[in-house]
């Protein structure tokens, strides 16, 4: 029989263990941590402030005291309704802004990266009109040397001239043609991600600024 009550006392121990659960002292300012379940017994721990995490070994619902330990090691009772089951507001502001100066900082990476990308474009840009300029020129001076030339020798010597340096234009701006489509794509690129990180910045700030709205106290425990 003996043998049965401590089999039934361990069972109902390592049940207790198992089921253990992490919660938070409430907005209270300092929470006294007692050695039994009531206002009688002695303090072990003067205060817990508001925010700590304790691990909830057992609850009463007869008395409302809860069984505790804090993270280092510590034991004791405090009434359960200075517990809850969320971090406090406070903490939650804190880790939001913490997340929201991320976004911050990465946006403005983004937009000194995009930045770039535009001046390297306009760049581009202006070299593909002056090449397309100088093509158009040298086209117009061959035509003119053929139209107007009497030395065959020299006609066609210029000619090779002019179709090398034609080629070589046609070279350079086909050359430009293609780092242009390039960095215009990047900067789309980069543009879809700077709208991303600002539709997310908005979903964070939908979700956690109502959770920083004072929140009603929970019914105490009887």
């Amino acid at each position: 029989m003996k043998k049965l009550i401590l089999l039934l006392i361990a069972a109902l121990s390592v049940t207790s263990t198992l089921s253990a659960e992490t919660m938070y002292v409430d907005d209270t300012l300092l929470v006294p941590l007692r050695s039994g379940e009531g206002t009688g017994f002695r303090i072990v721990h003067k205060g817990l402030p508001s925010g700590t995490a304790l691990e909830i070994i057992e609850k009463s619902t007869e008395t409302g005291y809860s069984f505790v330990r804090t993270t280092n090691g510590k034991e004791g009772y405090l009434p359960t309704r200075y517990l809850s089951a969320e971090p406090i507001a406070r903490f939650k502001l804190a880790e939001a802004q913490k997340t929201l100066e991320s976004l911050r900082g990465q946006n403005k990476e983004l937009t000194t990266k995009l930045g770039a990308l535009q001046n390297s474009y306009d760049e581009l840009e202006s070299n593909y009109s002056n090449t397309s300029n100088s093509l158009s020129s040298n086209s117009k001076e061959l035509a003119r040397i053929k139209a107007v030339s009497a030395d065959a020798i020299n006609l066609d010597t210029r000619n090779r001239e002019l179709r090398n340096s034609n080629e070589e234009l046609r070279n350079e701006l086909e050359l430009v043609k293609v780092e242009k489509m390039r960095l215009k794509e990047k900067s789309e690129s980069n543009m879809m991600m700077i709208g991303g990180a600002l539709v997310l910045l908005g979903v964070i700030l939908t979700l956690i600024v109502p959770l920083l709205k004072p929140s009603k106290k929970g019914d105490s425990w009887a």
